[in-house]
């Protein structure tokens, strides 16, 4: 048993409490890209009368688009006139997990806040949250890491700049948005079953989605093995509360490591704060580091990463998607046609539109 000097308790800023008014912001700010983009859609397709001008900010919801928009860069050198914000949300995200490990999915990420607190509610509703044997466990886990290495294989070894250009030029990829939109807006059974399932699941095992199925989770996961800062344990100060191990999110046995270096560490920062003893758990990059990142560090430097590559994109002028207005009201209006839809992996080119095609409309593979 340790000496009793180390069961003094210590104040730090409440990281918890921070780190829940930045998912609250993140929250009101994709509500506030929703309803601003409803009204744009609705204008367009002639069924509302409020105008609002286009959210460039909702392609942080098409990570796919955005994964090959990254590898399109990284292969041309140019930034993809459709849909660039996705792809600098995406460059933001993956720096913020270079940087913070998966910081994104437990600061910022509204599906991971959604996650989190449905598990939470489940919780009370329940008096625990349930955990899935070891043995079906792991397996689960690597359905997330299959998922992101099938697009990963599909994107970065089975297209070459010319391929990756056609589809992101594609008519389907120009409404993506659109697409995603309607998706919800005329949501199918099915759909609402999976999704249902997905929320009951996740009630009575916390995290379900994110610790089993997201693909971006895993990617950002492996990105965040580059990340020189790990949650750090004092051994000789440690009193062996395990209060670390249970306020984690992640289920990352903290107590019993040295070293956190586990891929589902999202540094939110719990298991520091549920720490009684002073410098025992931090955040630091290595054992020997005088240097420890507080919370308010955290939130700081991913709040940065996030205004400072928007902000440039912004001000370089390469914010906003080059398709323009008119071309989006013709296209919402002409939704149903088959050159929008993707089938089999292969997205229709604008001149197997046949008698689909409005006159004078665009090729498809130019800009309007």
């Amino acid at each position: 048993m340790k000496k009793h000097r180390h069961m003094e308790r210590w104040k730090s800023p409440d990281s918890q409490q921070l780190r829940f008014w930045m998912q609250a912001a993140f929250i009101g700010l994709c509500l506030w890209i929703g309803l601003e983009f409803s009204l744009w859609y609705f204008w367009h397709e002639g069924s509302g009368n409020i105008y609002a001008s286009r959210p460039a900010g909702v392609e942080g919801f098409l990570p796919i688009s955005a994964l090959m928009s990254l590898y399109y860069l990284l292969l041309s050198g140019n930034i993809h006139p459709v849909h660039p914000a996705g792809l600098f949300i995406l460059i933001a995200i993956v720096i913020m997990s270079v940087l913070m490990k998966k910081s994104f999915c437990s600061w910022m990420c509204p599906v991971g806040t959604l996650s989190e607190n449905v598990g939470e509610f489940g919780k009370k509703l329940f008096g625990r949250n349930f955990r899935v044997w070891k043995w079906l466990d792991y397996p689960l886990r690597s359905l997330k890491y299959l998922m992101i290495a099938f697009l990963v294989y599909v994107v970065f070894f089975q297209m070459d700049e010319n391929s990756l250009r056609m589809f992101l030029d594609s008519p389907y990829n120009r409404v993506a948005d659109v697409k995603m939109f309607l998706f919800f807006k005329d949501i199918s059974r099915t759909s609402l079953i999976v999704i249902g399932v997905l929320l009951a699941l996740s009630l009575v095992i916390r995290n379900f989605w994110c610790r089993y199925l997201c693909p971006y989770g895993a990617l950002l996961g492996l990105t965040g093995l580059l990340s020189p800062f790990r949650i750090t344990r004092n051994v000789e100060s440690c009193i062996d509360c395990a209060k670390c191990a249970k306020v984690c999110p992640n289920r990352i046995a903290v107590d019993r490591l040295h070293v956190v270096l586990s891929d589902e560490c999202t540094t939110c920062m719990a298991c520091v704060s549920a720490c009684p003893v002073q410098n025992t758990l931090e955040l630091k990059a290595s054992r020997k580091s005088r240097l420890t990142v507080k919370p308010a560090w955290v939130a700081a430097a991913v709040a940065g990463i996030f205004l400072l590559v928007t902000g440039i994109a912004m001000l370089s002028g390469k914010w906003n998607s080059a398709i323009g207005e008119a071309e989006y009201s013709r296209r919402i209006k002409d939704i149903d046609n088959p050159i929008y839809q993707h089938n089999q992996g292969s997205a229709p080119q604008e001149n197997m539109a046949g008698q689909g095609r409005e006159p004078g409309g665009g090729s498809g593979t130019g800009m309007e």
